[in-house]
């Protein structure tokens, strides 16, 4: 086993991806080389809270590492994120070799805690307090970045819908300084990045909390928006509540940003929204995604629904699928309601039964499925330029190796490209041949770059 050795394992949302990413960087600058699961010294869960079962899937993980090492008390276990911030220092008592754990907050003091936790074998450490605002991390190890980066512009968030424990278990919004956003920014394209994506538990509330600079979101889009080098801006994920005038004009001003937008609605009756907490009814959604269109009429649009909240009657669940229709969705993230200790909803009458939440699910899956294949027939034959992000399991023509990037829209598209080079990164003009279940074919029209 190597010296210094670590391995992540990460669950969830785009913003854990992108905390380990941070980690295994941090890690990397302090001497820690990345190795596998049996060879590590260190070992980093990183879990999230917010789909089902989330605390049996994180012993479940935990598990696996105590068998796969056999138990080795040498090996470092860190359980860190939102399952960490909620159960907090239990997981010592559950796994011997779990002997840091890192809350949401408290990820950013993981490096130095792991260097210290292997100079003292009998030593546990809990980094569980939430921060009154947001403080900047260390600096990760030089090197290459992918052809699409991810920079964090907040943390938390202040809404405490019903259903939701992300305000317990990542606290209270805090905006980052943007400073400290621009300079990461430049940082990710100067290492050779093309797309930025800017990330938030609601990254449209950038700006209107304490930590606030003075910069609102739609200043800071335009700011990140007039960098060097920066072919392509992406945000995720917005609340429809905070999107104003200046925000949706950005889709009309912006040259960079990309004509696509997750707007998660959530549900589609407003008496489940109200009960949600929502802050928004179906009309105020739907004139949002009129002035969104009438400012970019090609804008794809995807969501987040949930099924069976407590108290949906048929008539409230087909007020869902008839939003899904008017705002003509070309993707969505659908599950079944769950409770989430802590969540006001857990404490909701009028559960709905399993089978009826289910049988639901597959409806609303249905009519989605008919939605994305509308959608991505009507790509084809259109000309668009893709991100190549690296190669396909798809063969190409005439022995020309596949390769797989996305458009604008975020759809991921593969297309056959000369063999010579590794493209990725690469920006190549096509033109949509085929539509596929989930994906698009495309024919190259023109020259790379």
């Amino acid at each position: 086993m190597s010296e210094k050795s670590f391995h992540i394992i990460t669950f969830g949302c785009q913003m854990n991806v992108h905390d380990s990413q941070w980690l295994a960087r941090a890690l990397m600058a302090r001497g820690f080389a990345e190795a596998p699961l049996e060879e590590a010294d260190v070992v980093v869960v990183n879990t999230c809270s917010v789909r089902e079962k989330p605390e049996q899937k994180v012993m479940s993980a935990l598990g696996r590492i105590r068998q796969i090492t056999g138990g080795d008390p040498g090996v470092l276990v860190t359980v860190a994120g939102c399952v960490a911030q909620q159960l907090g220092t239990a997981f010592f008592e559950r796994e011997s070799q779990v002997r840091l754990v890192a809350g949401s907050d408290g990820i950013s003091g993981a490096p130095a805690a792991i260097e210290r936790l292997l100079a003292e074998p009998d030593l546990r450490i809990s980094l569980l307090d939430f921060t009154s605002r947001y403080v900047e991390r260390e600096a990760g190890a030089d090197g290459p970045c992918g052809p699409v980066a991810y920079v964090n512009i907040m943390q938390g968030c202040d809404n405490f819908c019903a259903y939701c424990i992300v305000p317990f278990a990542r606290g209270r919004q805090k905006s980052r300084a943007t400073p400290a956003i621009m300079d990461e920014c430049r940082a990710r394209l100067d290492q050779g990045a093309r797309e930025i994506t800017l990330l938030g538990q609601n990254v449209n509330a950038f700006g209107q909390d304490k930590s606030g600079d003075g910069v609102s979101f739609a200043r800071l889009l335009a700011q990140v928006a007039a960098l060097p080098g920066l072919e392509r801006l992406r945000f995720v994920t917005p609340h429809p509540k905070y999107m104003g005038p200046e925000d949706v004009a950005a889709f009309a001003d912006l040259a960079p940003l990309c004509p696509r937008l997750h707007l998660p609605l959530q549900a589609g009756s407003d008496a489940v929204l109200a009960r949600m907490r929502r802050k928004y009814d179906r009309c105020g959604f739907l004139d949002l995604v009129a002035a969104l269109r009438a400012a970019r009429p090609d804008l794809a649009l995807s969501t987040d629904l949930i099924v069976g909240f407590p108290g949906e009657s048929e008539e409230d669940f087909r007020a869902t699928l008839e939003m899904m229709e008017l705002c003509n969705f070309m993707s969505s993230f659908s599950f079944c309601y769950s409770d989430r200790p802590g969540a006001r909803a857990a404490l909701f009458p009028d559960k709905i039964p399993p089978e009826v939440q289910q049988e639901r699910l597959l409806r609303l899956q249905d009519l989605q499925d008919r939605l994305s294949r509308r959608w991505l027939d009507a790509r084809v034959n259109r000309k668009t330029c893709l991100l190549i992000e690296g190669r396909s399991r798809r063969d190409g023509p005439d022995e020309e190796p596949s390769w797989q990037g996305r458009d604008p829209y975020g759809a991921p598209v593969h297309v056959a490209l000369p063999p010579d080079a590794d493209h990725t990164g690469r920006m190549v003009p096509v033109r949509i041949t085929e539509a596929k279940k989930h994906s698009l074919m495309a024919r190259r029209t023109g020259e790379l770059w």
